[in-house]
């Protein structure tokens, strides 16, 4: 398979999964974190050797126009962008700096203006392609204590319908998984066990969902008919 995949955020949880998943079936991988670039590096050798595909590590700000731009790059040939970089802060809004608002807003929201407009055009000359947003269910509901995170994912699917929109003349879908509570340690990080056990039992599946069934809908999302975009895709357990 000579397809070539961008997933940012993907050093651990979802993304991680998600590249594993996809590098299982073929395709090439562009893959992108912040913080943990030593991980990902690793990550990437495992990847390539053990799937025989190509996986090449990025240390991005991908919050940040320029530096994906300057990633871009390097980038000659995409076919397909999976959204998933994406950081939550817990607590009252008005105790939320406009620093701490602002770097929410960026890496869940802003990125995927980043990514898309670097990586649209070469997905034009290429006469088609896919993008994969990572949402959530607070982007239609909204959380208490979540407000930016509640925003940004809420833009996310505003985003994600736009311009699917604005780019299905050009066979290019864009589509959305909007996740209920996922077993991350980014979740772990924000709730105790007990908020965890009080979630699992308002949730009709009765449990968390994982990073493995993130992942193999995403695969079933850019394998899917491209006469399918716009939506956004609940994947939560039947709670909302």
């Amino acid at each position: 398979m000579n397809e070539y995949v961008l997933i940012t955020g993907a050093s651990r949880g979802i993304g991680k999964a998600i590249a594993k998943k996809l590098a299982e079936n073929g395709y090439n991988l562009y893959l992108t974190c912040l913080h943990h670039g030593d991980e990902l590096k690793e990550y990437c050798k495992e990847l390539s050797q053990t799937y025989e595909v190509s996986c090449i590590p990025f240390v991005c700000d991908i919050g940040d126009y320029y530096d994906v731009a300057k990633m871009f790059d390097q980038i000659p040939l995409v076919n397909i962008v999976i959204n998933n970089a994406g950081i939550a802060w817990l607590g009252l809004l008005t105790d939320m700096t406009p620093d701490e608002w602002d770097k929410v807003i960026r890496t869940n929201l802003s990125s995927l203006y980043n990514t898309s407009k670097c990586a649209v055009p070469i997905m034009l000359r290429l006469g088609g392609g896919r993008i994969v947003n990572i949402s959530s269910v607070w982007g239609q509901v909204g959380a208490s204590t979540e407000v930016a995170y509640s925003a940004s994912k809420g833009g996310v699917n505003g985003f994600t319908r736009a311009l699917a929109k604005e780019l299905a003349p050009s066979n290019i879908s864009v589509n959305a998984i909007s996740c209920g509570v996922i077993d991350t340690d980014m979740n772990r990080s924000h709730l105790s066990e007990d908020d965890l056990e009080v979630l699992k039992n308002e949730i009709p599946a009765g449990r968390l969902g994982t990073p493995e069934e993130v992942a193999d809908m995403t695969l079933k999302i850019i394998t899917s008919p491209e006469y399918m975009t716009g939506q956004i895709i609940s994947l939560d357990g039947g709670w909302i």
